[in-house]
């Protein structure tokens, strides 16, 4: 049922994807940010590949900020989705001299010298196709390897509808859902979104579901390897690791 509701990519088309160790919100540390243009220097300065976060603001633009809310990183609070791409552009992220990204602005800074994994961040209440649209727009012309992932199945599944060349994964936890009727969501949730990776709970490996799509040739990154032994564990399990601090070799 999965190799037809969900059929596996060309291999040619991800064989990048096991290729590098991501960086995960960039290489952040005291007074370097996560998702910021400094963290993302210093992963490229380091050979890492780059996993990023973007939201969508209130003009219909993709801002590079994990949360929903300003208040734990920055100065400001409420919501991004309620601020224009230009006023958030201007917001300084706490503890350094960095401002929020855009998009666009952070696919210029890498010019294609690192790979790029983009986490598309919604809510259920939420209709997906405006921030898919963002994150279309603002790669448009780009070159350099790079995919899209979300937890919602109808990221991925946009993008193989609208922009099929795009890259696309499904991000997984079996937290607290590892009954049958989860493994049924999540056969499920394969099965709408079409992916050609997935991005698995590191906590979660090994996992059935996991190596059974990955046996059938989807990539299978983990993520967030924090520690040794999590990295030890992803190099067991999984193609390619999304990793900070400790976790980074």
């Amino acid at each position: 049922m999965d190799a037809w509701r969900a059929p596996a990519p060309d291999p040619r088309r991800v064989e990048w994807l096991a290729q590098w160790t991501y960086a995960h919100r960039g290489l952040h540390s005291p007074g370097v940010p996560e998702n910021s243009p400094s963290a993302f220097a210093e992963a490229m300065a380091h050979g890492l590949a780059i996993e990023c976060d973007v939201q969508r603001t209130g003009d219909g633009r993709a801002a590079v900020f994990h949360d929903w809310e300003l208040d734990r990183l920055t100065d400001e609070r409420g919501p991004v989705i309620r601020r224009p791409l230009a006023e958030i552009e201007t917001i300084a992220l706490s503890g350094s001299s960095d401002r929020i990204p855009s998009l666009e602005r952070t696919l210029a800074q890498v010019g294609g010298r690192v790979p790029m994994l983009i986490e598309l961040k919604s809510k259920r209440e939420r209709r997906v196709a405006p921030l898919c649209l963002a994150v279309r727009r603002a790669l448009d012309g780009y070159r350099g390897p790079h995919a899209v992932m979300s937890f919602d199945p109808r990221v991925s599944r946009w993008f193989s509808i609208h922009s099929p060349r795009t890259v696309r994964g499904l991000v997984v936890t079996e937290e607290d859902d590892k009954s049958f009727a989860g493994l049924w969501r999540r056969h499920a949730a394969l099965w709408h979104a079409r992916p050609d990776f997935l991005a698995y709970d590191v906590r979660d490996l090994p996992s059935r579901f996991a190596e059974g799509q990955r046996k059938r040739g989807l990539p299978l990154l983990t993520w967030t390897v924090r520690s040794p032994e999590l990295r030890d564990r992803a190099a067991l399990h999984a193609d390619a690791p999304i990793a900070e601090g400790e976790g980074l070799a």
